[in-house]
C-alpha cells in the first residue's frame, strides 16, 4: 500500500479510533503525561488525528488550519530522549492493537511513526 492511500484504505473513523486509543494513554503515562500537563489533550489529539489524515491523503484540514507541520520545530519545547521516543512508539503500538486497523495500513503507518518518532528526539 502507499503512503496516499491509507486514508482511502481505512477513512477518518481509522484515524480516530488511532489517535483516540494513543492519547487515553497519555494521561497516566510517567514519561509522556508530564509533556501534556496544563495543555488541551483534546486539540493535541485533533492535532495528530488531522496531521495523520494530510499525510496519509486526506483532507487538508491540518494545513489548512497551521500551515506547513514543521514537526521538528514544533516538538523543539519537548525534552524528547530515546526513553521518550520508545514509549510513544509503545503506546502507540497498543493503539494499533485496539483500533485494529487493516494490516496493510497499519504497516505503512508503524514506518512512518518509526522513522518520524526518531527523527523527533532532540536531547541525548
Amino acid at each position: 500500500m502507499e503512503e496516499l492511500e491509507v486514508f482511502a484504505a481505512i477513512g477518518e473513523d481509522g484515524f480516530t479510533r488511532l489517535i483516540s486509543a494513543f492519547y487515553n494513554q497519555i494521561p497516566a503515562d510517567d514519561i509522556l503525561g508530564p509533556m501534556y500537563e496544563g495543555r488541551d489533550m483534546a486539540a493535541a489529539e485533533a492535532r495528530l488525528r488531522d496531521f495523520l489524515i494530510y499525510r496519509f491523503g486526506g483532507p487538508q484540514r491540518y494545513i489548512e488550519a497551521r500551515g506547513h507541520p514543521r514537526l521538528r520545530m514544533r516538538h523543539a519545547p519537548f525534552v524528547i530522549d530515546t526513553a521518550a521516543r520508545n514509549r510513544w512508539m509503545q503506546l502507540m503500538g497498543n493503539a494499533f492493537e485496539t483500533a485494529q486497523l487493516p494490516r496493510d495500513a497499519a504497516a505503512v503507518l508503524q514506518g512512518f511513526f518509526e522513522n518520524t518518532a526518531t527523527a523527533m528526539i532532540n536531547r541525548a
